[in-house]
């Protein structure tokens, strides 16, 4: 039985982990989902789509990466995966090799640093959390779970960005500001004061929707 990565999601974010992960020396099996018209396909052509969930299962002892794009509808396939006996000890945390992380910085089980992404000093990533290309974290700032950063996102020092936060390309983040849990920056915004769980922001200077 195969030991190699299942990426779970046949999505766009699944071709770019995979990327990073071949980039590292890691195998990588394919990804499985739940539309059953993908079974047996390639997606993007050429990363196999081994089946449904079931595959993770039966594959007891392969890596695994959630590969949904929002960290919402990954928090969600983190809890079929519990219920189904999956264990926090089968996600693999993919980072790409031109990443460096310091020693005074943490990543959590599940997560993704893709190219170039860039943590300085005492950053703490959470479980499951997306960095795109080019994200700069800086000192102290903290990405909870299920938290995703698009390309090029800049945080200053000492930023908390809260579970399932979405942080558009290009937005930043002034330093000390929270970004609440579940909020929502537009690509381009710019944060200068603390944004309230579940609101979407946009502009410069970044407001409510």
């Amino acid at each position: 039985m195969a030991s190699g990565l299942v990426l779970i999601a046949a999505s766009g974010l699944a071709l770019e982990v995979a990327e990073a992960a071949l980039a590292a020396g890691v195998e990588v099996a394919g990804c499985v989902d739940d539309d059953a018209t993908l079974w047996g396909t390639a997606a993007g052509g050429w990363l196999p789509v081994l089946g449904g969930l079931e595959q993770v299962v039966s594959r007891a002892e392969a890596p695994l990466v959630l590969c949904a794009g929002k960290g919402g509808v990954r928090e969600q396939l983190a809890a079929r995966l519990e219920a189904a006996g999956v264990g926090a000890t089968r996600f693999a945390r993919i980072v790409h090799p031109s990443v460096s992380i310091p020693a005074s910085c943490s990543v959590g089980p599940g997560s993704v640093l893709l190219a170039g992404v860039v943590l300085t000093a005492s950053v703490s990533v959470g479980r499951h959390v997306v960095a795109m290309p080019r994200v700069v974290l800086t000192h102290d700032d903290v990405v909870e779970d299920f938290a995703t950063l698009c390309a090029g996102v800049t945080l200053g020092g000492s930023v908390r960005v809260g579970r399932g936060a979405y942080l558009g390309m290009a937005s930043s983040v002034r330093e000390r500001v929270t970004v609440g849990a579940g909020a929502v920056l537009g690509m381009g915004a710019v944060v200068t004061r603390d944004v309230p769980a579940g609101q979407t922001w946009v502009g410069v200077p970044a407001r409510p929707r």
